[in-house]
């Protein structure tokens, strides 16, 4: 099985996707998107707004509540040139609700853009903030695999650095987009119940949803949790080699409440994701739980799942006993939450633990989000991206839904 997974050719998950069916910007009522149904090998459509009376009632509904953060920052160089600095992960501190509230200096993990002109030296910005002036000063420490490891100071123990990126920072709407970030897309590049600080992408398949739409889900008698995985700029990385066992995938950070996994429990560990980055989360749990049932002792850093573990391992556990391994281990260490990092391939020949029903949006060709997909309809993507493409959906982050029931 897994030697099949692994020597899948990308070329195999390719389609014409013609720039203009890219979606440049989402339309003016997120709930009035078109929404491609997949039941049983049918496909249909409907509009958004219409997704609860798709859904069986008493069913859990799964949501990504991570906030993105305007984690691209401008410097000028005293020579003129101009140096983006994208803030990629937390690394001291390391826990992202800790760092937003940092004050006078923090150090982050980035992609510097025109790195070659910033040999040495530190980039200094200044401005003011709070009717207050202040300097930010970033300086590169040293580089940490593919990325720069920068220390930020300012001088002003009043502001978080939280404070800072609202005011300097600017939104990472995706490459794809090709154009530059608008005011609007603070507003829209965000999900209406977005609530935890950490993405530099939006988890797409949630913006979809109004308060209309999570009202009508309630009355008819939809279950909803949260779970927060925070979105990398790795979501955006092609997969260069010709077969996925030489793609590294990219770790991103979960987070998972008692109240979530109690959740699941009641619902025999089964649920409706919302969006891609749902579904890696709840099918990690998955193997977290049955990492715990051979390691109780296991700490937070051992928790990672590996890109390859569900193929290695083959555990015949059910979802609900692996999701009780983690409740007892968050008893046993006196927490409320599961707090790791997933770096999980979903891939065609992986078989789904949790996840029943997908809520997603449409995909670039050849991406690791595609096999997902693909791994998800057992092989039946074609089918459905050709009604899209035919049927004048709009794709990518800021395009159309789709309901997938396998």
């Amino acid at each position: 099985m897994i030697m099949d997974t692994k020597h899948i050719k990308i070329s195999d998950y390719n389609y014409p996707l013609p720039d203009e069916r890219i979606a440049k910007f989402p339309i003016a009522q997120r709930d009035h998107s078109k929404l491609l149904l997949y039941k049983h090998g049918e496909v249909g459509e409907d509009v958004f707004y219409n997704l609860p009376k798709y859904l069986p009632s008493g069913a859990l509904m799964i949501f990504n509540n991570t906030k993105v953060i305007q984690a691209r920052i401008h410097f000028r160089k005293e020579t003129g040139a101009l140096i983006e600095v994208f803030l990629l992960e937390p690394a001291d501190p390391t826990d992202y609700e800790l760092m937003f509230q940092t004050t006078s200096t923090c150090s982050w993990l980035c992609m510097v853009g025109n790195l070659k002109k910033w040999k040495e030296g530190v980039l200094k910005r200044d401005f003011e903030i709070k009717d207050e002036n202040l300097t930010l000063v970033a300086e590169r420490i040293k580089e940490q695999g593919t990325s720069q490891l920068v220390k930020f100071t300012w001088d002003n123990a009043n502001i978080t650095f939280a404070d800072i990126l609202e005011t300097v920072g600017e939104l990472p709407i995706p490459p794809y987009l090709n154009r530059e970030t608008q005011e609007s897309d603070k507003e829209t590049y965000q999900t209406v119940y977005s609530k935890i600080k950490g993405s530099v992408a939006a988890p797409t398949a949630g913006l979809h949803f109004t308060e209309s739409v999570l009202k009508d889900l309630d009355d008819h008698g939809i279950d909803r949790e949260e779970l927060t995985l925070h979105v990398g700029a790795g979501t955006f990385k092609p997969v260069k080699s010709k077969e996925i066992e030489n793609h590294e995938m990219h770790t991103e950070y979960i987070s998972v409440h008692r109240s979530t996994l109690e959740k699941l429990i009641r619902h025999e560990g089964k649920a409706i994701a919302v969006g891609t980055t749902s579904v890696r989360t709840l099918e990690s749990l998955y193997y977290i739980g049955v990492r715990l049932s051979k390691y109780p002792e296991a700490t937070e850093e051992e928790l990672h799942i590996n890109q390859w573990e569900p193929y290695d391992t083959n555990p015949t556990m059910s979802a609900v006993d692996s999701i009780k391994e983690i409740l007892s281990y968050l008893d046993r260490n006196g927490l409320n939450a599961l707090h790791t990092s997933t770096q999980i391939i979903i891939a065609p020949g992986y078989k789904y633990k949790i996840v029943k029903m997908l809520i997603t949006n449409f995909h670039q060709p050849q991406s690791t989000l595609l096999l997902l997909v693909s791994a998800f309809v057992n092989g039946d993507w074609h089918k459905i991206y050709d009604y899209a493409l035919a049927h004048d959906f709009r794709f990518l982050s800021y395009g159309d839904s789709s309901l997938l029931i396998p």
